[in-house]
């Protein structure tokens, strides 16, 4: 039985390099992430002869990637942003982030929107961008009263938007997606699925959870404009609780806010590390994990994707999954107190 080879295809200005490129790849490596919206490739390049021609900054990249039995998976495309040339030996390297991050959803603006629905809010953004908008059902007629961008990027300001409704903002294939965190979707707005994988798919493993410091709520401070006094919405319990730093307009923004810190408190009380022998293209945030076959409680837990990292080298093609417990995992065990209290 022949061995499986790792397979790319790679683009730079719209001119097919993969040829040249495969002979002289030292590595290759692709992170997806679902925090900061922004994938990054990075390539190095075996230089030691001196042939290889150092690309202008701005320059296209397209990726495919896969194995040769079994066929590549489009990663999209993306803007080479850093150059680095070294040695000896010599090597080139180069540094790319989608393409779709090089928009003006990155520029720096301010501006204020005011009783203004999730789904009017986004639409704005991507009517802006040029972006078709994608945004969940279960948000789009969430109302904001008052809510300012200052200095802020289009992106960076939806995923604070976000932090109140425990959703991200994220730009894929030419659409602007709003999605709760738990309802991974892709840029057609389709489900994500849960995938299924084995102890044996994987190299190795780092599972990690702690309960010193951890928090046994949320707190979140807002206004009443009735008494002019500021009151408090609290999630959880009140032995520890996290104490959001923003004062909310009204009860129920602050109610919103606090309910998504506590979801996040609890997805990030455990932690899985989970490294694929055979990478996995196919596989990326924001998908749902289940690995019975790992010892419990890991193997009972149902996990969500927060990053992959996907490396080809001399050695092979790897994925590394970093996973965290999906939204609800701990209700059962975790009441649920809400509070409105004077200062």
């Amino acid at each position: 039985m022949s061995h499986n080879k790792p397979a790319f295809a790679i683009t730079l200005d719209d001119q097919d390099i993969t040829s040249k490129i495969y002979p002289r790849l030292v590595s290759l490596t692709l992170t997806e992430a679902r925090e900061n919206a922004v994938d990054e490739l990075n390539i190095t390049i075996d230089d030691s002869d001196g042939r290889v021609a150092i690309p202008r900054k701005g320059v296209k990249i397209t990726l495919q990637l896969g194995w040769e039995h079994s066929g590549m998976v489009d990663k999209g495309s993306f803007v080479v942003d850093e150059v680095e040339h070294e040695g000896a030996p010599d090597m080139l390297v180069l540094r790319a982030r989608s393409a779709e991050m090089a928009k003006p959803v990155r520029t720096r603006k301010d501006r204020s929107f005011d009783k203004k629905t999730v789904a009017d809010i986004v639409g704005q953004i991507a009517k802006d961008n040029g972006l078709t908008p994608k945004v969940s059902q279960s948000l789009q007629s969430k109302i904001i009263d008052h809510i300012d961008q200052t200095n802020e990027s289009d992106i960076n300001f939806l995923n604070r938007l976000g932090k109140r409704f425990d959703a991200v903002a994220t730009v894929k294939k030419d659409a602007l997606l709003f999605l709760p965190i738990d309802e991974g979707s892709n840029s057609k707005g389709e489900s994500l699925p849960t995938i299924t994988l084995e102890r044996r798919d994987g190299d190795k493993h780092r599972y990690h959870t702690a309960s010193r410091d951890a928090y046994s709520g949320v707190r979140a401070q807002w206004h009443d404009p009735n008494d002019a006094k500021e009151k408090s919405e609290l999630i959880g319990e009140d032995d520890n609780p996290k104490r959001l730093r923003h004062t909310y307009p009204n009860q129920e923004a602050a109610e919103q806010a606090a309910k998504a810190e506590m979801n996040r408190v609890k997805r990030g009380k455990a932690t899985l590390q989970f490294t694929l022998a055979l990478g996995r293209p196919d596989i990326t945030p924001m998908m749902g994990v289940r690995i019975p076959s790992l010892k419990a409680p890991i193997g009972d837990t149902d996990w969500i994707i927060v990053k992959t990292t996907h490396s080809v080298t001399a050695q092979g093609f790897t994925t590394q999954l970093e996973l965290e417990t999906r939204k609800g995992q701990e209700e059962k065990d975790a009441g649920a107190v809400e509070e409105s209290e004077q200062k």
